[in-house]
């Protein structure tokens, strides 16, 4: 293993030591309640070595710290404060609703994102997702006036509907026609989202979903992106700004991975700069670019590239990953869970029996898909998208400073300086928050007895964030998962291939470590119900 490799998860380890002690103390208490021996407990890897005591034991299991965290949170009522002085940063971990409400929104301007948070994630520039006060007041207020249009909420439903037609249909129809028939769910996911977060932003189509997969360098860049993302926020900010000083380690593919990103933007951005200029361009079309470049406050703005670079880059990151994750773990929970898929394929059949097939595979045997307007009212599907969401946030955990001095409804005192992480991962599992069965996939939760829809507290369910910064695309990544998965379900029976591990990926999305393979077949008319 290369060296710098080495000390990137030596440092990363040193940083979680705090959080990994208090989870092996918690473990301790529980072996010894079991009677489990000292030679088990040396079998898992927890071995109280001299002087680094248990930091090897951290550098094997640093892969787990999602499932690490949340047991810790669990044992120490879903708040545990980490000072960890030496190594530069003090941070409180939470996944309490109350004291998710009093920071998202009752103490809101106490907790922003934060100078550190902005430098974490360089990628987003001066966007709205990394910014804060008056700049994020303006940033947001123009990109809810333009994505909450009647015009562009077409243009999503639309143009989902057209991708999910023309390319994801026919790519898993000749992926289920194939000797092997197997692919890569999530990859499959990733590249749809890509083209089609592309047309949404940019009015174009890379056409990563063709047969034969393409090479995707910005998909590629992302990833690298995303890792480094991560590393920082497990790392003392020292180390990863001195590792970004030095070029070397993650952050010097980090470097690559940027200029390789900020190339394919800018250069989307220049062409249709152009279009307009020469009136080449389609002054009807609704993609946010276009909206963006035809604002007479942005376009006379002398940072206008930078504005337009920053907000496209933010919406683009955000749609390609955090769809694309929502989509892999929605398909993993159905093909794992078949009175789930019973139910939601008995909903779907009413619509599928009066529509006329709109899309043909090459043996010529029709493939149904369905119009966002026709999945709208659809309530088991909307239980299965929150309750997917519940357990599989695509952000897993949220990144806050502290501006003044607060004592939290918890009880828990936090002073200026301090770093909070809001573990969304670790909220869908808590006993207190979501009952004893806080584990199982059941959409039924979301169901209320008279039938009708639960309301369930943004602080409580913290998927599309909560309060001010509520996520601004909800309603189109919703339109996007219900067309994307109705369509798939029907025409098509997904089934996790045999012994491939499923497991949250060490990335700032949660993405899957391993991908998605899952074998493909087509579903026959008759059979759907059965």
């Amino acid at each position: 293993m290369d060296w710098l490799i080495v000390l990137q998860l030596l440092t990363s380890a040193v940083c979680v030591l705090a959080i990994s002690c208090r989870y092996y103390c918690y473990y301790s208490r529980v072996m010894k309640a079991k009677k489990i021996t000292a030679s088990r407990r040396r079998s898992l890897g927890l071995t109280q070595w001299p002087i680094v005591g248990i930091l090897p034991a951290i550098v094997g299991n640093i892969h787990r710290i999602l499932d690490g965290v949340t047991a810790l949170l669990a044992s120490s009522d879903m708040n545990f404060q980490c000072r960890f002085w030496f190594a530069g940063f003090r941070y409180f971990i939470t996944c309490d609703p109350a004291n998710v409400r009093h920071i998202f929104t009752s103490n809101f301007e106490n907790y922003p994102k934060g100078d550190v948070f902005a430098e974490m994630f360089d990628i987003l520039g001066g966007g709205v997702f990394s910014s804060d006060g008056d700049r994020w007041r303006r940033q947001r207020a123009k990109a809810q006036m333009l994505m909450t249009t009647p015009r562009y909420r077409a243009f999503v439903a639309r143009s989902s509907l057209d991708k999910v037609d023309k390319s994801v249909l026919p790519f898993l129809s000749h992926v289920a026609s194939t000797s092997d028939a197997t692919c890569d769910l999530q990859d499959v996911f990733t590249r749809w989202s890509f083209d089609t977060t592309c047309n949404l932003v940019f009015g174009v189509d890379p056409g990563c979903l063709a047969i034969g997969l393409p090479d995707v360098p910005f998909a590629r860049a992302m990833d690298d992106v995303l890792r480094t993302v991560f590393l920082r926020h497990v790392m003392p900010v020292t180390c990863w700004k001195s590792m970004r000083w030095l070029n070397v380690g993650h952050e010097k593919k980090n470097a690559e991975a940027r200029r390789t990103a900020d190339s394919f933007v800018a250069a989307t951005i220049a062409s249709r700069r152009a279009a307009y200029e020469t009136r080449d361009a389609d002054k009807s079309a609704a993609d946010l670019l276009s909206s963006f470049i035809c604002d007479d406050d942005i376009s006379n703005d002398p940072e206008a590239d930078v504005y337009i670079r920053d907000m496209t880059m933010n919406l683009l990151v955000a749609g390609r990953d955090a769809t694309s994750s929502a989509l892999s773990w929605f398909m993993y929970l159905i093909a794992t869970n078949p009175r789930v898929e019973k139910k939601l394929l008995e909903e779907l059949a009413p619509i599928a029996a009066r529509k006329p097939p709109p899309c043909h595979n090459n043996n010529g045997s029709a493939m149904v898909s369905f119009e966002a307007s026709e999945l709208k009212n659809l309530l088991y599907l909307h239980a299965t998208v929150c309750e997917c969401l519940r357990l599989y946030p695509s952000l897993p955990m949220e990144h806050k400073a502290v501006v003044s001095r607060d004592v939290l409804p918890s009880g828990h005192e936090v002073r200026p300086g301090d770093k909070i992480l809001v573990f969304n991962y670790s909220m869908g599992r808590m006993k207190r928050v979501w009952g004893p069965d806080r584990r199982e996939f059941r959409p039924e939760r979301w169901i209320s007895e008279d039938g009708k829809l639960r309301y369930v507290p943004s602080n409580k369910f913290v998927a599309f964030n909560s309060g001010p910064r509520t996520c601004l695309g909800k309603e189109m990544v919703l339109v996007q998962m219900k067309v994307t998965v109705a369509a798939v379900a029907w025409n098509f029976a997904i089934q996790v291939v045999p012994g491939h591990v499923v497991e949250p990926k060490l990335s700032i999305i949660l993405h899957m470590k391993n991908g998605l393979r899952v074998r493909v077949a087509r579903r026959r008319s008759s059979a759907k119900l059965q």
